[in-house]
């Protein structure tokens, strides 16, 4: 018995040597986390062990109703060498959200990594991969309790190991956040743990990790098996960044047969790929191997966020079990002859310079042309900038009585699915059917179409979005057709981009940075400056209400929000401010980056400033009619002390003085350099 001991202690201990530095019980201290004293304390329960910030009370006891109670939660300096998979174990009681972000010393603003608004009745487990750094960084943890009665947010455990967030021996409590999805009769259990009779027919072998029956694994068992092919789902926590690799397990199934083993991948949308199917058993299989763990390593592809499913099948309660243990990821894949991510970035284009790696397909005896329209106020230009370079299929600049014109991508990779993504305008069309589509070219003869433009886009850069699947290695065509010039106008296209994935996937596996914005959710932060200006920023999309001035649609879709100022209701001179959230100071520079449409006869005035100590400092202005293009704009600054960045709009001498700003982003570092557009010979003044 003292052996059995001394064996299972050096376990416990083997897993707690594991631990890194910011790992945490709250068993009787905070283990070097602090509350941000800008913000609502975070309490230590010593009693329940874990932490945890709750909603204002008033003085009936009642929550607080006028405003969101906030505690921010700090952790150490961490160093970051090595890749590391944070877990954290919390509640979120009656409303409220939790998330969790990266703050590197230096920077203005923290690196979002994970956040939930779902409420449970029991503890929960969250995962998220830190990817090695050689820079130290401070996990945020922001708790954010709803007003309602009893609403609260807190943390159990917070556990920071190496490797990823994937990688499980299943020898923890959390069980690495992997969680059986519950059926009525079959569900996988922990087994080992020297007990000894948590199976019913105790015929499995020591576990994988220690070899011997201490140790723990995942298994599930027919016995409870009552219809046909019933099914036990073992789910990982869901990835948080891009994961491409080797993924490793061992697995054993029982000498019985009738069952099933298969490892599949599930996206955000609940979308299945097999990734591995077990052989099928004979009774060859099963000679002198039972009681052995088998070893498979299988190449895992995934650029969004995924979960891995294994998944047990059952014909009868006779059909036996399936076990699994020791699951590990590797960035490296599991064969050097193994093709690497397929880069699908290779099929972007903004037309700046050149057609990148798009070819124009001569036999239709008709091209697409590079154009570029200087900033004006009768008719748009690109939309990557509002001044450079677009690609056009034009009916009057043709001398055909009509026109097909063919733009051909790189060819992309076989059996994957993508995202296409770009930016069309019609101008002229009476059927708008013809006057773009899109193909996928498989193979000499297979020609699919995937996308056509079904509405006319008033003369504004409309964004599509199209999802389709590869089985042998294609290409992408945009074709635009003139049957009549009566019927026909101008076909315009721009900033193309291909990404690996649904495209409702495609958006990103992390949430954008503070001080970044579309509008399309809400203002992201920002504020309006309710002290020091007339009127607000308002949020708005389709054209403003005042004819000849502001934008017809907004810059990100064509459909989706802006903000603008609203002149009319304004005297000349009057000005709206709107405040982004308050960014840290920065040791290098930062680059703001944002799109602002100023049309109309009387503009007035769009400048940006820096609001710190008390006062503004000034960035970048523009005066007057600029264009009836959103046009880009990119200022450079650098702030070592807490600040804001401030959007002043200034009414103008009458209502035609609508101003307005979309897709705003900040990133660190300087702004890259933007090159001025190749001439063309086409230019369109």
């Amino acid at each position: 018995m003292l052996a059995l001991y001394l064996l299972v202690l050096a376990v416990a201990v083997q897993a707690r040597k594991q631990l890194l530095p910011g790992s945490c019980n709250f068993d009787a201290d905070t283990c070097g986390y602090m509350s941000d004293a800008d913000f609502s304390s975070w309490i230590l329960h010593t009693d329940g062990h874990f932490i945890a910030v709750d909603a204002a009370l008033n003085d009936d006891g009642d929550s607080e109703t006028s405003a969101d109670t906030t505690g921010v939660l700090l952790s150490p300096i961490l160093e970051q060498n090595e890749w590391t998979c944070l877990r954290l174990v919390y509640q979120i009681s009656g409303t409220g959200s939790l998330h969790v972000s990266q703050r590197t010393e230096g920077r203005s603003f923290d690196r979002p990594l994970w956040s939930s608004q779902m409420p449970s009745e029991s503890w929960v487990i969250a995962s998220v991969d830190l990817p090695n750094s050689t820079e130290t960084a401070r996990i945020v943890i922001e708790g954010i309790p709803g007003r309602t009665s009893g609403s609260s947010v807190a943390i159990f455990q917070i556990h920071i190991s190496p490797g990823y967030c994937l990688d499980c021996d299943f020898e923890e409590s959390h069980l690495c956040g992997y969680n059986n999805q519950w059926n009525a009769n079959v569900n996988w259990f922990v087994g080992g743990g020297g007990g000894g009779g948590q199976l019913l027919h105790n015929n499995l072998p020591d576990d994988h990790t220690h070899d011997n029956r201490t140790g723990h694994f995942m298994y599930v068992d027919s016995i409870y098996a009552k219809t046909f092919k019933e099914v036990a789902k073992l789910l990982s926590p869901m990835t948080t960044v891009p994961t491409s690799g080797c993924l490793t397990f061992h697995y054993q199934r029982s000498d019985r047969g009738g069952n099933l083993f298969s490892v599949y991948t599930r996206d955000r949308l609940g979308q299945y790929q097999e990734l591995w199917r077990a052989e099928p058993e004979t009774s060859a299989d099963w000679s002198g191997t039972y009681g052995e763990w088998t070893p498979v390593q299988v190449d895992l592809k995934a650029p969004y966020s995924l979960q891995v499913i294994f998944e047990a099948a059952f014909n009868s309660p006779r059909s036996g079990h399936v076990a699994v243990d020791d699951i590990s990821f590797s960035p490296e894949f599991c064969s050097a002859d193994t093709e690497p991510t397929f880069d699908a970035s290779i099929a972007n284009c903004d037309f700046e310079s050149d057609l990148c790696q798009y070819t124009q397909d001569q036999s239709t005896g008709s091209s697409w042309r590079r154009v570029s329209v200087k900033p004006n106020i009768f008719r748009n230009g690109d939309h990557t900038s509002g001044a450079g370079t677009f690609l056009l299929a034009h009916s009057q600049l043709s001398t055909q009585s009509s026109y097909m014109s063919r733009l051909v991508s790189p060819t992309l990779a076989a059996n994957m699915k993508y995202c296409l993504r770009f930016f069309f305008s019609l101008r002229g069309f009476n059927q708008t059917e013809q006057a773009l589509a899109v193909y996928l070219q498989q193979g000499h003869d297979g020609r699919e179409k995937i996308w056509t433009s079904g509405e006319k886009s008033r003369g504004i850069w409309m964004a599509a979005d199209v999802t389709f699947q590869t089985s042998q290695p294609a290409k992408v065509v945009f074709v635009s057709t003139c049957r009549s010039l009566l019927d026909c106008g101008s076909v315009a296209l721009d900033d193309i981009t291909m990404s690996l994935g649904d495209c409702e996937l495609a958006t990103g596996i992390s949430s954008p940075l503070p001080g970044c914005c579309d509008f399309a959710a809400g203002l992201c932060g920002y504020t309006q400056d309710k002290r020091n200006d007339a009127a607000d920023w308002e949020r708005r999309r389709g054209p403003t209400p005042t004819s000849y001035t502001g934008p017809r649609g907004d810059h990100t879709s064509g459909l989706g929000y802006y903000l603008y100022m609203e002149a009319s209701p304004m005297l000349p001179g009057q000005t709206a401010r709107l405040l982004s959230r308050p960014l840290r100071g920065s040791r290098g520079p930062q680059c703001l980056r944002f799109y602002y449409h100023m049309y109309g006869s009387s503009t007035g005035r769009l400048s940006v400033h820096l609001q710190k100590d008390g006062g503004d400092i000034f960035l970048w202005q523009r005066n007057g009619e600029q264009s009836i293009a959103w046009l880009r704009a990119t200022v450079e600054y650098q702030s070592h002390s807490q600040h804001q960045i401030v959007f002043e709009a200034t009414r103008g001498s009458s209502v035609r003085s609508d101003i307005a700003i979309d897709d705003i982003g900040l990133e660190a570092g300087p702004c890259p350099e933007t090159k001025a557009p190749v001439a063309t010979s086409n230019e369109i003044e």
